[in-house]
């Protein structure tokens, strides 16, 4: 794996990275993250007692169109066609609160690590700014790539708590 940012030309100026020479693989990302609040706000959000509404729906649908978005957000992004995105959000009284999954796919040249991440991150704001009339100590936090596939840079995962990376011979050689 090369030392050299991808991002940043010879002469430090910002640049989006050429992949057109890449070869087209599917690829898979997994982020997660969660947001704590009081166990009555989360009480409130499972029984549907927020004014706002659907609390939980509401930001699974913003998790895809974030996911969708993300290029138009993400300044050096690239825009990807995904041809699918899952999102599971889980409440979890022993935090209180939820935990976020986003994963995204495709089948490209370049990763959708940033579509998983974006989709993660505004399903927790969506459900932060449903509930917080309610609740405005809400955290969010432990946002981060769990999974990744596809490439050449190998996989990684840290989804059984332990960090694993394999890197193929061509990325490890350079």
């Amino acid at each position: 794996m090369s030392d050299r940012l991808t991002h940043v030309g010879d002469s430090g100026e910002a640049k989006m990275v050429d992949v057109s020479a890449k070869d087209e693989t599917k690829r898979v990302a997994k982020a997660t993250g969660m947001i704590r609040m009081k166990l009555a706000t989360l009480s409130a959000i499972v029984n549907a007692q927020i004014k706002k509404g659907d609390v939980l729906g509401t930001a699974r649908i913003a998790a895809v169109m974030a996911a969708k978005k993300t290029s138009d957000l993400i300044p050096l992004c690239h825009p990807i066609a995904l041809t699918d995105v899952q999102v599971e959000l889980i409440a979890d009284e022993s935090l209180p609160g939820v935990r976020a999954t986003v994963s995204a796919t495709t089948v490209g040249r370049t990763g959708v690590e940033m579509e998983a991440l974006t989709g993660v991150s505004v399903a927790l704001l969506t459900i932060y700014d449903m509930a917080k009339a309610m609740d405005r100590e809400m955290e969010i936090s432990d946002i981060s790539v769990a999974y990744k596939s596809g490439g050449a840079s190998g996989e990684f995962s840290r989804l059984d708590g332990q960090v694993r990376a394999s890197y193929p011979e061509s990325a490890s050689s350079g």
